[in-house]
């Protein structure tokens, strides 16, 4: 785990020249959600943190299983879908451990998932629960300001979004956003045909969290 630490810590103080472009992972979970359900979104992000954030982000993003060592070659974690996911205790272990070492992850419910988030996160961190970020976080504060908060992308509840953390030590190590759909707000514009604004907005609060990952996850 130390030597996860001082990769990690090497990568993110070096993200802009690095040689080799780091990957943004995408997570694969297992219970019957469709993790793949945004196909286009971190492709988008990735372009976008380059082209404003000046990373070095790959533009095919790594499909990872939560059970797996390898997701410790990723600082960041991508989680979506509108289904169930369920972690076996290996994988929760897997998870807990990468997430102590200094990863991240972000979960966004694309509707549905939200049932089985809680749950699963009690697994890994039985000592921990989920809670609402206020708008002053950091996270809404990178190089875009966000002082309400998430933008809304998509309605689902007519409910506003909400923006929660799992903080482990001091440190966020679990973005969970909800009711906001930012991975759709990410994807190709012919996939939802969002307003502008609206994928302007997401991809933005997006380039937010990769920011805020880079420069606090190490820590």
């Amino acid at each position: 785990m130390k030597l996860f630490k001082l990769i990690l810590f090497f990568c993110l103080l070096h993200i802009g020249a690095m040689a080799q472009p780091m990957k943004l992972g995408l997570l694969v979970y297992n219970g019957g959600g469709d993790w793949y359900a945004n196909p286009t979104s971190l492709k988008n992000l990735a372009a976008f943190c380059n082209q404003q954030l000046h990373t070095n982000l790959q533009a095919q993003e790594g499909q990872v299983e939560v059970g797996s060592p390898d997701i410790f070659n990723y600082p960041f974690l991508h989680m979506t879908g509108h289904g169930r996911w369920d972690l076996s205790e290996a994988e929760a272990q897997n998870l807990r451990k990468y997430l102590e070492a200094g990863g991240f992850l972000h979960i966004d419910d694309n509707y549905g998932l939200d049932p089985y988030v809680r749950p699963a996160l009690k697994k890994v961190f039985p000592e921990l629960t989920l809670v609402e970020l206020p708008f002053t976080h950091p996270i809404y504060h990178q190089k875009y300001n966000f002082p309400n908060g998430l933008p809304k992308i998509h309605e689902h509840d007519n409910k506003p979004p909400k923006g929660f953390g799992l903080i482990y030590k001091g440190r966020l190590v679990c973005f969970y956003t909800w009711e906001c759909d930012l991975g759709d707000g990410w994807e190709d514009f012919d996939v939802h045909r969002d307003p502008p604004e609206k994928h302007l907005a997401a991809l933005q609060m997006g380039a937010n969290i990769i920011q805020y990952v880079f420069s606090n996850s190490y820590q």
